[in-house]
């Protein structure tokens, strides 16, 4: 806090911020509360005011005015992996105007673990609950947990039983196979992730969807890994013993890593030999040897969308169970070309 010569400066006010700003009182409060209905750029400016002031809301005399804590909680599950991780850091992001978040990451999701998640969030008074959910495992125990505060789930696919919002994987992983197989290759194999995940599912729909529609190719069988850089370096030595493969789709750019190595190893050359398209478009992605051409998935959206959904139920406002899913953009490096003839 500020200091001058009469001694410490007054706490700056929300009145403050609302005259520094330019804007009413309760635009200061919508903006604090999240509120949807706030234009971008006088959203901004409060947010500025605040930060030139340094204000501070008071948390403890807010509840206990409105009844209300401004708290989130978010259940996740192997935050190490690159997706649940951003659309966590999504969600945080998306917060930050109006609510603080408490984190917690479940080492096994079943009805128990998760039951025991969302009771410990209700004795802290959250009001609302985002779960980072791919598993299927993780799906069938949101079902069936009670809960006396919304719950919506981020990351579980685009045809959930409950409130959820989500990548649009089978669009992503069509657009990538579509574009392997409009440079001229005949056929793209698939490295998947593990087949309890709803995301590996979907990116499987989305590529055997775009092998049917365009030239009518058969499906071959998925190789199926676990995310990991290993496992794609594994599936890439079977791979790599294949003359007739020239096209593969690994279903995250981390299992695209081990196979760009694998392939290496072999002397097949990418792209020349082989043609490698990833999904995520994880950060290093453009820095593999070759430069990953990949899926990128919005996951700032993705965080944006989870919360003005939440805070839609925490309202009471009604609307559909599933928004429409964000949609993802084929990002083009040098790791695909066309077939040597």
């Amino acid at each position: 806090m500020a200091s001058t010569a009469n001694g410490p400066a007054a706490r700056p006010v929300m009145a403050d911020v609302a005259r520094l700003a330019g804007v009413s009182h309760q635009t200061v409060s919508r903006v604090l509360n999240g509120h949807p209905n706030v234009r971008p750029q006088t959203r901004e400016d409060v947010l500025a005011a605040i930060r030139q002031l340094g204000y501070r809301p008071n948390a403890a005399a807010r509840s206990l005015v409105t009844g209300r804590t401004h708290t989130l909680g978010v259940i996740s599950f192997d935050t190490t992996l690159y997706g649940p991780a951003s659309m966590l850091y999504g969600i945080e992001r998306a917060a930050h105007s109006g609510y603080s978040v408490t984190i917690t990451s479940l080492p096994a999701f079943d009805r128990r673990s998760v039951q025991e998640a969302v009771d410990r969030f209700l004795g802290q008074g959250v009001e609302g609950i985002i779960v980072i959910a791919s598993e299927m495992p993780a799906l069938e125990a949101l079902t069936g947990v009670a809960s006396d505060v919304p719950v919506v789930a981020v990351g579980c696919g685009t045809r959930a039983p409950l409130d959820s919002v989500a990548i649009d994987n089978i669009a992503g992983a069509f657009q990538a196979t579509r574009y392997l197989l409009d440079l001229g290759h005949t056929t793209v194999r698939y490295v998947g992730g593990p087949d309890s995940t709803l995301d590996a599912r979907e990116r499987a729909e989305g590529w055997a969807r775009a092998l049917r529609e365009t030239g009518g190719a058969t499906a071959p069988e998925i190789a199926r890994g676990d995310w990991s850089a290993r496992s794609g370096y594994e599936i890439g030595h079977q791979l790599a013993a294949m003359p007739e493969v020239t096209a593969v789709f690994c279903a995250n750019d981390q299992m695209a890593l081990g196979l760009l190595r694998a392939l290496g190893e072999h002397g097949r050359q990418v792209p020349a030999d082989v043609s490698v398209v990833g999904f995520d478009d994880i950060p290093e992605s453009a820095y593999f040897l070759p430069p990953l051409t990949t899926v990128r998935q919005d996951f700032e959206e993705l965080g944006k969308q989870a919360l003005r959904l939440l805070v839609d139920r925490m309202c009471g406002r009604p609307g559909p169970g599933a928004r429409l899913p964000v949609a993802p953009e084929l990002i083009v490096r040098s790791s695909a070309g066309r077939p040597r003839r």
